[in-house]
């Protein structure tokens, strides 16, 4: 699977004008006008996306340890959080073939 292009796993997502990281405050306003534009509800951020990718990432059967190390969470209890129980999910669903 091809990721970011060429780039390498510890290159920035979201790139400076000068090409480094961006930082989180400046962030912040480029994903909330991006997300009004869009039409998108007004609680996107940099911060929801983030957590959107640690949910989805564990709800495709990720490892929490690796979500951890990709999100550089200081321990698995932070990464926890992204663990939560949908509506309709019971771990049975994982024991019988479907």
């Amino acid at each position: 699977m091809e990721f970011k292009g060429q780039a390498l796993p510890k290159d920035a997502v979201f790139r400076s004008q000068k090409g480094g990281h961006l930082d989180r405050q400046n962030l912040h306003p480029i994903v909330k006008a991006i997300a009004q534009e869009a039409g998108l509800s007004e609680l996107v951020s940099a911060h929801w996306l983030r957590h959107v990718h640690g949910s989805h990432a564990i709800e495709r059967g990720t490892n929490p340890v690796l979500v951890k190390e990709t999100l550089g969470h200081a321990n698995l209890a932070i990464t926890d959080r992204y663990l939560k129980a949908r509506p309709n999910d019971s771990s049975a669903l994982n024991l019988m073939d479907l």
